[in-house]
């Protein structure tokens, strides 16, 4: 099974943003050495608690510390863009990084929608368009656009003879259905707990329609995974992940990722502690074979061909070792 790394890039409290993009191309390195398959970076706007939001910077600068793993976004929220700037943007990643880019798109906002509106500034933001930005990208990557499309003559440079993989990101039925209409390959956030997943994922498998994209269906899910030697001592590092999104869910500002002792420390009430005990049902939390066992479940549930893997834990060795340990569950080895 293919296993890839999901990065957020979410800024440890005590850290600063520098320390936590030197820590990015750190992780980005350890896995491309472990034989991780790819390296993705989401974008996400107006968050304190994030380094970055801005995939494609990011991706240049990763692609250029690292070897052999693919980079890529996850993912660019296509609505607030142009698809012909966005067909140059990762154009030009390619040519720079041949067969080592991924475009990874949303429709999600991205943020909160004072965000969405600052983005979106003197311009309509279409998310019925969506569809046909899709086949747009398509069209802009092959140099293949319809004789009659608004913008047949149009080239985004640099022509180069490869081009990215194209990825839908989605965490419902209605992502499922528009990368199986539009014969993208699909990955499901199923860390974020949304229901559906499996039934989203098998939609896309039985719906899925060739197209320039894509000969036949490629799917991956994104899971939330903490590895530790121990059971208890992966319990304790998902903790910080655990107050992170409990805060994010109540809509406060957050200037940082928790440390353990803010965990420690948080007058948890009942129903937050349910709510937290509702997200470690969907999490991956164990010792590595625990992990791989929970891992290989999930994937054969969701028929994915690949798993990509969101690790954020406040100590940045203790996250290094994790994908370690992972890894060496899985026998991974660097290509």
């Amino acid at each position: 099974m293919k296993l890839s790394v999901l990065e957020h890039g979410h800024i440890n409290e005590g850290r600063s943003v520098q320390d936590t993009l030197q820590e990015t191309v750190t992780l980005a390195k350890h896995t491309d050495e472990l034989g991780y398959s790819r390296f993705w970076m989401s974008e996400h706007h107006g968050g304190g608690a994030l380094s970055f939001s801005s995939p494609e910077v990011m991706i240049a600068h990763v692609a250029a510390h690292t070897d052999r793993i693919r980079v890529g976004s996850g993912g660019v929220m296509l609505p607030h863009y142009s698809a012909y700037k966005v067909a140059e943007n990762f154009r030009l990643l390619e040519a720079l990084h041949p067969g080592r880019i991924d475009l990874g798109i949303g429709r999600a906002p991205g943020g909160m929608p004072i965000a969405s509106r600052a983005l979106n500034e003197g311009k309509a933001s279409n998310v019925q368009f969506f569809p046909q930005q899709i086949a747009d990208l398509g069209g802009y990557f092959h140099e293949q656009l319809p004789e009659d499309h608004r913008f047949a003559s149009l080239v985004a440079g640099p022509s180069v003879p490869t081009v990215p993989e194209v990825w839908l990101l989605g965490s419902s039925s209605e992502g499922a259905r528009i990368a199986a209409a539009q014969g993208t390959s699909y990955a499901f956030a199923q860390f974020f707990g949304t229901p559906g997943g499996e039934e989203a994922m098998k939609y896309y498998r039985r719906h899925f329609k060739p197209s320039i994209l894509n000969d036949k269906p490629h799917s991956m899910i994104a899971v939330a995974a903490f590895c530790a030697e121990t059971e208890e001592e992966a319990a304790e590092l998902a903790r910080s992940n655990e107050l992170f999104f409990l805060r994010l869910g109540r809509g406060l500002e957050q200037s940082s990722f928790p440390s353990l002792e803010t965990v420690h420390n948080y007058p948890y009430t009942a129903m937050e502690m349910e709510q937290i005990r509702q997200r470690r049902s969907f999490s991956i939390i164990g010792t590595p074979d625990q992990v791989k066992d929970k891992i290989t479940a999930m994937a054969e549930r969701h028929e994915a061909d690949e798993v990509i893997i969101a690790s954020a834990i406040h100590s940045f060795d203790a996250r290094l070792r994790s994908f370690s340990l992972i890894a060496e569950a899985f026998g991974l080895k660097k290509d």
